[in-house]
């Protein structure tokens, strides 16, 4: 990556024009909100027109739209004692996703566990287990998750939910990457990331990417084949990440199949080929995006706020 050949403005840099097909280099970064401790989990909901998200530290679920702000939505929202885990921290939920009958399904690190509830707002809420174990081992903290046309989730479980990474409640020796078939099965995809975060399908499905959220140490994105399983190093972000602050941690692929990432300085924008196109200069750590469903918005979490930012209109 050459960077002293960047072509700049503020919020946007641009190494590849072909990435102006989908976002304008005059585009803005719009803060929405603020006053969250670590808000996750930007889901879009078509139905009411909203932005659903997490706050991991709250144990917190919030919607926002245009209309009404911000309003709290489902609390708790991944910590109800289901399972042995610490009373502070990140025990929230963190990544979301909803199912074919339109429940919310939750990677609740408290809880240890993906699970489902009703798309409605609840004080009291009751949710319904998907899977909490892998071969009769709880889970480290499920963090976020992708689902397949077909129903199957895939899905990583880094440490983040243990208070310092403290292996007082933990199981599972190894931070892992799965697939949870409609069947049932439970399948690992990968136990040798030092932290998988973020994960998302290629528009075909056959490949997920993985991010590892570990800058000092590993910062790229894998790519895994979804047939076999077989591992390729997708981004490699060392050398950004000597530059800027930031880690990989959320990702989704636009429907152009190029990939959104959070990573070092804000968003990155990397096509289908790992060529870096272009990245969204937040200056700070920022720890997830998403589309609405017109892919007319990138909503973007940071850790205190969400943000988003124009995009170019258009199917392809």
């Amino acid at each position: 990556i050459l960077l002293s050949q960047e072509v700049t403005n503020s919020d946007i840099t641009v190494f590849d024009e072909s990435v102006l097909s989908i976002i304008n280099k005059n585009a803005k970064i719009e803060i929405l909100a603020d006053t969250f401790i670590v808000a996750e989990g930007p889901l879009w909901d078509t139905s009411q027109n909203r932005l659903i998200f997490t706050d991991v530290r709250q144990n917190k679920i919030f919607t926002w739209d245009e209309n009404n702000g911000v309003g709290e939505y489902i609390s708790p929202s991944g910590s109800t004692g289901y399972a042995p885990s610490f009373s502070d921290g990140g025990i929230g939920a963190n990544g979301l996703a909803f199912d074919d009958s339109g429940n919310i399904i939750l990677c609740q690190h408290g809880d240890r566990r993906l699970a489902f509830i009703q798309n409605i707002s609840s004080k009291d809420p009751k949710f319904t287990t998907v899977i909490d174990n892998y071969e009769g081992k709880r889970f480290n903290s499920p963090n976020d998750l992708a689902i397949s046309k077909t129903g199957d989730i895939y899905f990583t479980d880094p440490p983040y939910g243990f208070k310092n990474f403290s292996d007082k409640y933990r199981e599972i020796n190894f931070n892992g990457v799965y697939k949870y078939s409609k069947d049932g099965k439970v399948s690992l995809v990968s136990s040798k990331m030092s932290r998988p975060n973020g994960i998302a399908l290629s528009l075909d499905e056959k490949y997920i990417y993985v991010n590892n959220s570990d800058p000092k140490n590993d910062p790229k994105i894998l790519r895994f084949k979804t047939s076999n399983f077989e591992e390729k190093l997708f981004f490699d972000g060392t050398e950004l990440s000597k530059k800027y602050p930031g880690g990989f941690d959320g990702l989704k692929v636009h429907s152009s199949g190029n990939i959104f990432t959070t990573g070092p300085n804000g968003v990155l924008i990397i096509s289908p080929t790992g060529k870096l196109l272009a990245m969204i200069n937040y200056g700070k750590k920022i720890t997830n995006c998403n589309f609405d469903n017109k892919e007319e918005y990138l909503y973007v979490t940071g850790f205190d706020d969400i943000s988003r930012i124009k995009l170019k209109w258009k199917k392809y």
